[in-house]
């Protein structure tokens, strides 16, 4: 269930006369015709990698406030928007990748396959995910299921991580 982009029912976003916008929409990712959930993912990627570089306390330090501000942005954006939870608002996407590479090593396999575990999570949205999805609204509701499909994603790459 990847977000289709911008269409009548849903309106395109403004960054001239709200910035906001520009944050929730993943630096502009969410604009993508074509699956901007995976594309906002994609983009988080760089991201992941100059924060990874900082040791683990900066590195939750900035995910934690990124979730929060993330709560506060996504919010303003579907109101100004007045949409819930519009298919082009992909900064829950950027948290929820972060948040699978929480503590992981920071080298390619692993980033594809965060990338990978963390996209199953947030498309399937397996349960409690999509109960928190169907159930949440507001900023928190658009950032809670993919918070969620992070950390279930984080977990099976710890998982992962220890068996080998």
């Amino acid at each position: 269930m990847t977000k289709p982009s911008s269409t009548a029912s849903h309106p395109a976003p403004d960054f001239r006369r709200h910035p906001l916008q520009f944050l929730a929409f993943g630096l502009g990712s969410g604009l993508s015709a074509k699956a901007p959930g995976t594309v906002g993912t994609l983009v988080a990627i760089p991201l992941y990698l100059l924060f990874a570089q900082w040791n683990l306390l900066y590195y939750s330090v900035v995910v934690l406030l990124a979730a929060l501000a993330g709560i506060w942005i996504c919010g303003a954006a579907s109101r100004q928007l007045e949409v819930h939870d519009h298919p082009g608002i992909v900064w829950d996407e950027f948290v929820g990748f972060w948040i699978t590479m929480w503590a992981l090593p920071t080298d390619w396999a692993w980033v594809l396959a965060g990338f990978a575990v963390f996209r199953v999570y947030d498309i399937f949205k397996p349960w409690p995910v999509s109960l928190l999805d169907r159930k949440i609204g507001g900023g928190f509701g658009i950032m809670v299921d993919d918070m969620l499909a992070g950390a279930m994603a984080c977990a099976t790459l710890h998982i992962v991580l220890c068996l080998l």
